[in-house]
């Protein structure tokens, strides 16, 4: 979200039921063991859910190339988003099977001690999209560089005001806990916009005014600073304490896809929606939709499906005899990328247009 820390701040549809083993094989029935077989690599996907298109996209990527690489694949998941137990399970599951390595979306440090004892099975662990805590528990993580596509909402909006003030909400994922992907999304808004986040390690420690230096520079104030919880219901509730607290902000950041649709809502219900310009994060079909169609600004896009497709075939090259994957340079991480998605293109800002945020967008807009 840096590798996430935060449960995956996406939509939250109901797209497939939940399972405590959605399993399925390469080559076999849906709902078989997906036991490997002598002449293949095993390899357990364990996601966080099977409820959300996000990790539906995960699991459907990593088929697609599990069939590519003559992988047996495993998809199990938690019946919900913090449900560790069936991970758990999955992974002594995926031990048992004598896999070559788990691809997985962590619902919480409670999987740590079973990774643990998968990686000195000789499995090979590689986390998804968030990192564990500590990321050493994972071999490897795949995720977006959340800094980045942070960066690339502040100076989107830095670009879009033309020098003039900003009246900033801040709509954060918590206010009580502190996880990188709030904190990496939140301070790289603000340097995009050219403000000071204040600290390394906390949110709101920005001066709540001043003066921002991106695009062409201007004045700035903060003018609330609001947990969303990453839903709809919570960035909705939110927008609605910040305009009680400033009816002026004209710009919303926003820690993801659902938190921006509600405070979309939220602005349209007092009769602002035209004045504002909301900036999300997420890449789904229905949030660059939302760009198309004007209530997002810009959505800076992420690629599940190539976390998950990177991670089976890196660890069929691996189980073949090809060398370990490395971290992005720079980074702890391997970083998958990220763009940004506008409706019109702005000066000084690197963006895509919606037709190629719909070439590679997650979800379904149906």
């Amino acid at each position: 979200m840096k590798p996430h820390h935060a449960p995956r701040t996406a939509l939250a549809l109901t797209a497939l039921a939940a399972t405590a083993f959605g399993v399925s094989a390469c080559g076999s029935a849906a709902g078989s063991s997906g036991s490997s077989s002598s002449s293949s690599v095993g390899v357990t996907l364990v996601l966080k859910t099977l409820s959300n298109p996000y990790f539906v996209t995960m699991e459907n990527d990593a088929k697609a190339e599990a069939a590519k690489d003559g992988v047996s694949l495993t998809v199990a998941a938690g019946t919900s988003d913090g449900d560790t137990q069936s991970q758990i399970t999955a992974i002594d599951n995926a031990i048992s099977r004598g896999d070559k390595g788990i691809l997985i979306t962590t619902n919480g440090n409670a999987v740590n001690s079973a990774l643990n004892q998968a990686r000195q099975a000789g499995l090979y662990v590689i986390a998804l999209d968030t990192a564990p805590t500590p990321a050493n528990v994972a071999d490897i993580t795949y995720a977006t560089d959340n800094t980045a596509a942070g960066k690339l909402d502040g100076q989107a909006a830095a670009a879009a005001l033309g020098g003039k003030k900003a009246v900033i909400a801040m709509l954060d994922l918590y206010s009580t806990q502190v996880v990188s992907v709030d904190i990496d999304r939140d301070h790289g808004f603000l340097e995009g916009m050219g403000i000071d986040p204040g600290s390394t390690t906390q949110n709101g420690q920005e001066a709540k005014s001043g003066s921002y230096t991106g695009g062409s520079g201007g004045s700035y104030q903060i003018a609330c600073q609001q947990p969303t919880q990453g839903a709809i219901d919570g960035g909705r509730t939110a927008m609605e304490d910040c305009l009680s607290a400033n009816p002026n902000i004209n710009v919303v950041y926003a820690i993801n896809e659902p938190a921006a649709e509600g405070a979309y809502a939220a602005l349209k219900a007092a009769g602002k929606a035209s004045a504002v310009k909301v900036y999300a994060i997420d890449g789904s079909c229905q949030g660059v939709g939302y760009v198309s169609t004007g209530e997002f600004a810009a959505d800076a896009v992420q690629y599940p499906g190539k976390m998950a497709s990177l991670g089976v075939d890196s660890i069929a090259k691996l189980a073949k005899g090809g060398a370990k994957p490395s971290t992005s340079t720079g980074l702890d991480f391997y970083n998958t990328g990220t763009a940004l998605v506008t409706s019109s293109p702005l000066t000084g800002v690197s963006t895509e247009t919606v037709a190629q945020g719909r070439s590679a967008c997650w979800g379904s807009t149906s």
